[in-house]
């Protein structure tokens, strides 16, 4: 996985793909709602950016422990948290926040690869850490009944589990250009 690669994020025990679409929350921050997804559309597909004013660039792996950005590629929101409540577990709201040139801290996460490897390969697991709430990216078998019906809920939760394991699944990928030293 790559700086500028187009992936869709899979929830590994679930198997369902993170998902947003311009759809508000009807509570907490009314931002765009991010969910899980079962089905295989365009809305699952994100950018994998690197965090602002970063000298990283289109075709640099990331190394474990790097602060990335996910941009969803249709809305060009910024996968994001706060410390609102999520609607149906009440842990933390993960939402669609921003825009191309709107962006700040609560859109930034830390890469925490799940085994040995020092940089993200495509299926292979992996931990996002919001480094503003200190909550990992969370989903889990609770489902949306109105709105956005049969999807799960997406939020963060402060404890690691095997339902903040992530893995990069389908998607295009640019081909590695070089490592760099620094992952921050």
């Amino acid at each position: 996985v790559t700086y500028g690669s187009v992936i869709k994020l899979q929830h590994d025990r679930t198997k369902y793909r993170l998902h947003s679409h311009d759809v508000p929350y009807g509570s907490g921050s009314g931002q765009q709602s991010i969910t899980c997804y079962s089905g295989h559309d365009s809305n699952s597909y994100w950018i994998v950016r690197p965090k602002g004013r970063s000298s990283f660039r289109q075709g640099d792996v990331i190394a474990d422990g790097a602060v990335i950005r996910l941009q969803h590629m249709r809305t060009r929101k910024w996968l994001h948290s706060h410390l609102l409540q999520s609607p149906i577990s009440g842990n933390l709201e993960v939402s669609g926040f921003g825009g191309d040139d709107d962006s700040d801290t609560g859109d930034n996460w830390k890469l925490e690869i799940d085994g040995k490897a020092n940089v993200w390969l495509r299926d292979q697991k992996v931990r996002l850490l919001h480094l503003d709430t200190n909550g990992y990216l969370h989903s889990h078998d609770k489902k949306y009944n109105r709105i956005v019906p049969g999807q799960q809920e997406v939020c963060g939760v402060r404890k690691k589990s095997s339902d903040s394991l992530w893995l990069a699944a389908e998607g295009v990928y640019y081909p590695a250009t070089k490592i760099k030293a620094s992952s921050a």
